[in-house]
């Protein structure tokens, strides 16, 4: 019984829970939306072509680049000071601000404020509150 009351954390592999689960969740979802698609995606021969030709490229791998650059670094980052979630907080400044301008239509210096109080108030809002009210250790 004493081994049911007894949690043990392996740092080396926790940090990677949250994103399989999301790139779990994500896949099904895209399975899910070929599914309920499958008529019009047979129907129509130039389905893909369409979609390539209409999406706005430069933000799909704009983000997938940020978000894979963003997970590599945080664990280096992270190893620096060792279960503090400083990998979390240093890492996460940088990549809100830069999807946030990614994202943004209109880059005037006027329209960057909101984006970068945001980039600096959240990362650390969030680190305090996974640190010190749930007592989580991010990477």
């Amino acid at each position: 019984m004493g081994s049911l009351t007894q949690v043990t954390i392996d740092f080396d592999t926790s940090h990677l829970v949250f994103p399989i689960i999301i790139g779990t969740v994500l896949g099904l979802l895209g399975l899910a939306i070929l599914i309920r698609d499958r008529a019009s995606i047979a129907a129509a021969p130039g389905y893909w072509r369409h979609i390539w030709q209409e999406m706005d490229k430069v933000r799909f791998f704009g983000t997938i680049v940020l978000t894979l650059a963003y997970f590599g670094a945080m664990v280096p980052v992270g190893n620096i000071w060792p279960n503090t979630g400083m990998g979390f907080l240093i890492c996460s400044v940088p990549y809100v601000f830069a999807v946030g301008v990614l994202y943004l239509h209109d880059r005037r210096p006027r329209n960057l404020w909101p984006i970068a109080l945001l980039a600096v108030i959240a990362p650390p809002l969030s680190w305090w509150l996974f640190s010190y009210v749930f007592f989580l250790a991010l990477p």
